[in-house]
């Protein structure tokens, strides 16, 4: 997994995706989205997403970058089959699970879905440890979250808390409840969301998602949702974890404390406020 802080460049490219798409971004800031999506594009050489989003009319077409993409990919895919073949000639099982997971990483690195959930499919099937087995899930589900395939994400879930069963790690089992949660809030299931975002407060390590800020975020939101006002003071009103961040937030503070206090001219001035700066957040 990325190091402690560092966003997975799959996933922050999905987000410039979707303001892209939003229409509460100003044409003259997707200007300059459009540069930042073609340049990660490029840069990942993410051939066929490259099409998808010329097809959506988010980008526009240059054969030469797609041509050149396609190249690079063939040439990877090469010096990684070779190092599958020597692996499975010359090494033992670790290289070989090793080498195919390279494999998949560089699939779901150049966004071939299909082919990422393929190549997973056989690095588990080299895989005999629960823990490698649980990160290849988290990989899958962030595969998920990239496409919002929701049907994808809640099979990954069950998957995952089916293997917790034969054992696994708490710190893999705390990073889980951050994706489930994630994936409550995305289809509206906001009380669930709340629970498990304020059970991770304290243990949270998950930044391949979102940093945080955006965890507490939404951490704050589902609450204020769900909670009712004595659990809403108790776990987000007056929580350590949350006080030391929410300041950072922009109009947060704000938006939480004046609906607690009955505020509400503040808290629709907020409200408004937050509203347009959400887009913000993934």
């Amino acid at each position: 997994m990325d190091s402690e802080g560092t966003q997975q460049a799959h996933l922050v490219l999905a987000h410039k995706r979707f303001l892209l798409t939003h229409p509460d971004v100003q044409d003259i800031e997707k200007v300059g989205l459009k540069g930042e999506v073609f340049s990660m594009v490029k840069a990942h050489d993410m051939a066929s997403f490259y099409e998808t989003l010329v097809a959506e009319s988010v980008l526009e077409m240059d054969q030469s970058v797609l041509d050149s993409m396609r190249t690079k990919i063939e040439d990877e895919l090469k010096k990684l089959d070779d190092k599958i073949a020597d692996a499975e000639e010359n090494l033992g099982e670790s290289e070989v699970r090793e080498a195919h997971l390279a494999k998949s990483l560089f699939y779901i690195q150049i966004g071939d879905k299909e082919k990422a959930l393929e190549q997973l499919k056989v690095t588990e099937s080299k895989t005999v440890a629960v823990g490698q087995k649980m990160d290849l899930v988290f990989y899958t589900l962030q595969l998920g979250f990239f496409y919002m395939d929701f049907d994808l994400i809640s099979k990954s879930i069950d998957k995952a808390k089916s293997l917790f069963e034969e054992g696994g790690d708490w710190e893999r089992k705390n990073r889980l409840k951050v994706y489930e949660g994630l994936y409550c809030m995305s289809t509206r299931n906001f009380k669930k969301a709340a629970s498990l975002f304020l059970d991770s407060i304290s243990t949270f390590t998950t930044y391949e998602l979102f940093p945080y800020d955006t965890f507490i975020f939404y951490t704050v939101l589902t609450s204020i949702i769900s909670l009712d006002r004595v659990s809403l003071k108790q776990k987000v009103v007056d929580a350590p974890e949350i006080l030391t961040v929410i300041g950072k937030i922009p109009y947060l503070s704000e938006f939480l404390n004046s609906l607690y206090d009955c505020q509400y001219k503040s808290f629709f001035s907020a409200f408004g406020e937050k509203r347009s700066d959400a887009c913000a957040v993934i």
